[in-house]
């Protein structure tokens, strides 16, 4: 009875996952007493098959799901709707609050025909028995045994807690009551008494900014979080997790992060091949409608690194919402799980993010300043100018204000906290991050991400003359372009990597630096463009263009 009721209230099943040779338990080796075994993989088709009752069930209940999000998403309309026609009196509620029940119990009904289902299939009784014995004790062969299945992560037991005491280094501190710091910005009106009139005359703006936030800037910031796209693209999400499972030996994990969200991870381990790279570990960021399971992370993978991909809070496995607090938590667990769980150190750690991944990876590096590299593919400066470029002019103060209070990516501004080495890839045919059209390449937002990086290290070499030029050679939108340009200005690579490397060995690394105060014009424009070339390569792509590997090229540096 008590495995029947496991199987009612028991995760959905997707998928068995072929199991690899090199995973199983080496002979000899005495089983756990709550270790289960499971039978050769010969006998097991990787593809759940569920019966006839259980897999009719599931698609009522599937229905029963999408129909409730949309009744979710349609509520104030419906509300309203309903307000007007004079439906919302008791006496109209009541009755509908009967069929509300009757229904739910329908449905109850329907989940216990499925559990029966489940009960009888010897697929499904197997994975409960090592489900349960995993969350009994969460022994390496249990955990090695669970991993062969894909199913409903939220019953995956938490692999590592941004707790545990090896996680946390009493340097840092721990997290204030939100969580882990985030740069907050300034007040737009400075030097004003913060008295409670002024409070209560913001107050309508404050609330106002909230709802539009919580509600339709959420989800357009961050449409991957939406449950109907993601109920889309299931099938594509499943098989690119086998991919990464059956192809690529990946291993998955759920991390807590210290807002109480589970975070959806996947690690690829290639440090027991030949190739050097293995050895260091690229952490992907993905964009607003990015997952792991299809994302970015291909290309570090095909480049023959070590690989940790994550999903967004809200994104398919992960739990809770993408606002900028929650990306933060999430990365920071993301980060103490690399150094302290997969054995990497800060230094061996490369951050690579693809559009707004930008925002989890520059505070990772403003954070963690002892990682290795960052690579910014196809990111942004600040959301601000490219939410005022999707919204009608007369919103202009209240998205400005939105954004800053509540969905504030100050990509720039944290990229400017690191002192490591900066690769940013701009896309020449970007529809997304241009404020104006694809074509005009100098409304790309990488062109302002790039000068405010040079304009804090560089002050000196980025004055007028050095901006005036790193402006002109950014307006080239081709390779040969880029190149007439940089050879107009006869750059002498020797000369700069000569002046850089005396100013650091007499003055140290820290940026900013002031190296070109005593240059002449004609030095500080060659420097300038030197180090807008190091700094910036340009791709030949529009913005979802998957990044091929041979352009994953490690940052410049001296």
């Amino acid at each position: 009875m008590a495995k029947l009721l496991s199987c009612v209230l028991g995760p959905r099943l997707y998928k068995i996952y072929r199991e690899r040779d090199s995973e199983r338990a080496p002979s000899g080796v005495p089983e756990t007493p709550t270790s289960v075994t499971t039978p050769p993989s010969s006998s097991w088709d990787t593809y759940y098959q569920p019966r006839a009752l259980e897999k009719h069930a599931d698609s009522i209940l599937a229905l029963a799901s999408v129909f409730w999000s949309i009744s979710y998403y349609s509520s104030p309309f419906a509300a309203f709707y309903l307000y007007r026609k004079g439906y919302l009196s008791l006496s109209k509620v009541v009755p509908f609050s009967h069929y509300a029940g009757t229904l739910l119990l329908l449905l109850a009904g329907v989940a216990c025909l499925r559990g029966i289902g489940r009960w009888t299939n010897p697929q499904y009784r197997q994975f409960i028995t090592i489900l349960e014995a995993t969350h009994r004790n969460q022994s390496a062969e249990n955990k090695r045994q669970l991993a062969n299945y894909n199913f409903d992560f939220k019953s995956w037991p938490v692999d590592f807690h941004w707790e545990e005491p090896s996680s946390r280094k009493e340097s840092r501190g721990g997290p204030s009551r939100q969580g882990v710091a985030l740069l907050r910005p300034e007040p737009l009106h400075r030097g004003t008494a913060d008295t409670l009139l002024n409070r209560v005359k913001k107050l309508p703006c404050q609330i106002t900014s909230y709802l539009v936030a919580h509600t339709l800037g959420r989800r357009m910031l961050y449409p991957g979080s939406v449950y109907l796209l993601q109920k889309a693209l299931m099938p594509v999400l499943l098989q690119g997790q086998a991919r990464l499972v059956e192809e690529c030996n990946g291993r998955r994990a759920k991390l807590l992060a210290f807002d109480g969200n589970e975070i959806d991870t996947m690690f690829v381990d290639r440090r027991g091949s030949a190739e050097p790279q293995g050895q260091k570990l690229v952490i992907c960021c993905e964009g607003n409608a990015g997952f792991y399971e299809v994302g970015c992370i291909s290309t570090p993978l095909e480049a023959g690194y070590s690989v940790l991909g994550w999903n967004h809070p809200g994104f398919a496995g992960s739990t809770g919402v993408p606002f900028p607090q929650n990306e933060a938590n999430a990365m920071d667990v993301v980060v103490q799980f690399a150094i302290h769980r997969l054995g990497f150190q800060p230094q061996d750690i490369i951050i690579y993010a693809w559009s707004i991944g930008g925002f989890t990876a520059t505070w990772a590096a403003m954070s963690y300043p002892d990682i290795s590299a960052v690579i910014l593919d196809a990111s942004f400066d600040d959301l601000v100018p490219l939410a005022l470029k999707v919204m009608p002019d007369s919103w202009r103060g209240l998205v400005t204000r939105t954004v800053r209070q509540h969905l504030n990516l100050n990509n720039a501004e944290q990229l400017c906290r690191y002192q490591g080495p900066v690769l940013l890839i701009r896309r020449t045919k970007d529809e997304i991050i241009t404020t104006t059209v694809p074509e005009d390449i100098m409304s790309n937002r990488g062109n302002d991400l790039l000068l405010k990086l040079l304009q804090y290290r560089y002050p000196r070499v980025m004055a007028e003359e050095g901006l005036r030029v790193v402006r002109q050679w950014l307006e080239a939108s081709s390779q040969l372009e880029e190149a007439s340009i940089y050879s107009r200005w006869e750059v002498e690579e020797d000369w700069c990597l000569s002046v850089l490397r005396s100013y650091q060995a007499e003055h140290g690394p820290d940026f900013p630096w002031s190296v070109g105060e005593d240059m002449d014009a004609d030095g500080r424009q060659q420097l300038a463009l030197f180090l807008a070339q190091k700094h910036l390569h340009n791709f030949e792509a529009t913005h979802c263009t998957p990044l091929p590997a041979q352009n994953f090229q490690m940052p410049w540096h001296l």
